[in-house]
């Protein structure tokens, strides 16, 4: 599937079909996509108002075009792709494997995904307007490091020989926790799909994907790689569709475990859903609106007003870690938002095909208005310093230029996660109102500070409640190698780093009477 041809024709991609308008011909042969593989089945004729599923349009941000009409799956998808999933574990065909068995499947399919960057990137772009040099540097290429990192890692991984009496041996060992569902957001799609069926897959479990609506069309075309690279039928699904198949993956009896990635409000949904169930397993990374403090003895201003722009502008402030409340002392706050409003000028929101375009479009009209509609409070909190208007609408596409205000600790602009292109400059005066301003919220998902004394810069870095926390850089460290999850009600659990893996895995305790 692709949609280089998108205007002309159009699809209809879901999971238990891949059709086109030449697949309500007689006797015409269709392809399949079930339980994750892509299956060739014969000749039959297929009644378009009755055999084809619901669908949804699936529209590019960049000019508001419907690229592909996609399957908007429902309760007995959900119920195929599980029992599937289930059927696919308890045959053992992937959790029975040995661990470089499954090792060599995962770096199969991650190569597979490296072959087909161009593919994947310019299906990224279209689908969620993401600029075309970030998806083939960055997206597709983590989601390939991602599945090769925890291919790499799940063979050497062991268990413990715990001490016990003299007349027992203890064991104590990690078994994959059964399905996983794996419900993920819009704003890095296959990347943050990848971390979690990369740890979940290697551990030897079967997954279920529900991508979001507003962007599933690489974990489509992952999925098919999937079975390409030799994952066994059943072990990874795609139900692609709104926001049924997540509420049904969440009360579904026979999923043992949910990861979430998306909103505080709809991942507490999850949780409640979890419990009301069969008290699945509920792994949750949810928002933030994270702090970036700038103190006077700052060692480079120019490098922090460029990181600081970076922080809210990259992705088009479409992420949960966006560096959204800048504090700043106030013996620098001018010259400091000074130097900020010219790096702000690198971000110019424009088509995101173009490779030199850095700031592409906001996912959709929905996402769109949201952020419209925190400008218009922003200009009845506080000072504009720059931007606050949609862009290139003649394009039919969402574009939304960099946008920095100045405001009180209390503003909603600066409180409420916005995932768009909006700042908060707040000023403080000393550390410890810094300290107090930053942890003032009901997130925990990331942080940073800018300092030369190394003894404030460990203070700080302490006191600050987050789960990542950045000393004089931002967004830095992109390797699997640190966990990344939230304090507060930025969730739990970790993705990325080994500690991902206890996500997806049960501790079993085994004692054995020698005599």
């Amino acid at each position: 599937m692709a949609c280089r041809n998108a205007s002309s024709r159009t699809r209809r991609i879901a999971l238990g079909r891949v059709a086109s308008r030449r697949d309500a011909e007689p006797r015409q042969r269709h392809a399949r996509v079930s339980s994750g593989r892509f299956e060739r089945e014969g000749p039959q004729h297929v009644h378009p108002a009755r055999d084809l599923p619901a669908t949804f349009d699936c529209v590019s941000p960049i000019d508001g075009r419907v690229l592909a009409k996609v399957a908007e799956c429902g309760e007995a998808d959900v119920n195929a792709a599980v029992a599937a999933a289930r059927r696919a574990f308890d045959a053992g065909v992937w959790a029975g494997l040995n661990p470089r068995a499954r090792k060599a499947v995962l770096l199969r399919w991650a190569a597979l995904m490296h072959e087909h960057l161009d593919e994947l990137s310019l299906l990224e772009t279209l689908d969620a307007g993401k600029p075309i040099g970030d998806t083939t540097t960055v997206d597709v290429p983590g989601a390939a490091y991602c599945v090769e990192w925890f291919a790499e890692a799940i063979d050497k991984v062991g268990g413990e020989v715990a001490p016990a009496d003299h007349h027992l041996v203890g064991l104590v060992t990690r078994e994959p926790v059964g399905v996983v569902a794996a419900v993920v957001p819009w704003n890095f799609p296959i990347l943050m799909a990848a971390w979690k069926f990369g740890p979940a897959l290697a551990a030897g479990n079967s997954v279920v994907l529900k991508p979001s609506e507003k962007s599933p069309l690489t974990a489509i075309r992952v999925a098919q790689l999937a079975y390409e690279a030799g994952i066994p039928a059943g072990v990874f699904n795609v139900v692609p569709g709104a926001g049924e198949p997540g509420k049904l993956l969440a009360l579904h009896r026979d999923v043992d475990c949910i990861a979430f990635t998306g909103s505080t409000a709809v991942g507490k949904l999850i949780m409640q859903y979890a419990a009301q169930s069969n008290l699945k397993r509920a792994w949750l990374e949810l928002g933030g609106k994270s702090p970036n403090i700038v103190l006077p003895d700052c060692p480079d201003l120019d490098r922090a007003a460029q990181a600081a722009a970076g922080a809210i502008f990259y992705n088009m402030g479409e992420m949960c870690t966006a560096g959204s409340r800048l504090l700043v002392h106030r013996d620098i706050k001018d010259v400091f938002i000074e130097k900020l409003v010219a790096a702000a000028r690198a971000y110019v929101p424009g088509n995101p095909l173009d490779p030199a375009v850095s700031m592409g479009a906001i996912v959709d009209g929905i996402q769109l208005e949201r952020v419209l509609g925190y400008i218009e409070a922003g200009r009845s909190e506080g000072r504009l310093v720059t931007g606050g208007a949609r862009v290139k609408e003649e394009t039919g596409g969402f574009y939304v230029e960099p946008t920095v205000f100045e405001v009180k600790p209390d503003a909603r602009i600066a409180r409420e996660e916005i995932f768009g292109p909006v700042l908060s400059v707040i000023v403080f005066d000393d550390v410890d109102e810094a300290v107090r301003i930053a942890n003032d919220t009901e997130y925990g998902l990331a942080a940073a500070v800018w300092t030369s004394n190394l003894t404030t810069a460990h203070d700080v870095s302490r006191r600050l409640r987050a789960g990542t926390v950045w000393v004089n850089c931002y967004d830095e460290g992109g390797d699997m190698n640190f966990p990344f999850g939230g304090y507060k009600q930025s969730g739990n659990g970790r993705d990325k780093s080994l500690h991902a893996l206890e996500k997806y895995t049960e501790l079993k305790s085994t004692l054995i009477r020698l005599r």
